[in-house]
């Protein structure tokens, strides 16, 4: 399975729009074995730093 997880600034949410500086945005894409909620959970957990 994968696992993918992106977190980012985007310009737009910070000089346009919302305006609100250090505003961010995750996003994630789940496929195969990691779709198994244990599985998802434990990768999701070592990816935020939390072992």
């Amino acid at each position: 399975g994968v696992a993918v997880v992106v977190e980012a600034t985007h310009l737009c949410m910070t000089m346009r729009g919302v305006k609100k500086p250090g505003s961010r945005v995750v996003t994630s894409a789940i496929r195969g074995g990691m779709k198994r909620e244990s599985t998802r959970l434990e990768a999701l957990s070592l990816i935020q730093g939390k072992r």
